[in-house]
């Protein structure tokens, strides 16, 4: 799990890099930071979902259904940020 989410900041940070290296004067750099900064978003949720596999080869339950409700409360910020901003224009 460490290699994973060591990798994805190397990756998520090589992605900005290469968005700032991009002109500035196209729209193309600034999408390709916003891309970078969504994967370094995504890292801590695929670090869950990695605990959640774990827990359930382990045959941990208690652990498992924390890492499902923290998955669930991920969920639905998203979904209620997600419908706040098509409500608010």
């Amino acid at each position: 799990m460490a290699v994973t989410l060591s990798r994805g900041t190397w990756l998520a940070s090589a992605v900005i890099a290469l968005g700032l290296l991009l002109p500035s004067l196209t729209q193309q750099g600034a999408r390709v930071v916003t891309l970078g900064l969504a994967l370094f978003i995504l890292l801590p949720v695929l670090r869950v979902m990695l605990m959640l596999v774990a827990f359930l080869r382990a045959r941990d339950f208690p652990l498992t259904a924390v890492a499902v409700l923290v998955l669930a409360i991920i969920g639905l910020s998203v979904a209620v940020g997600s419908l706040s901003a098509l409500h608010r224009f």
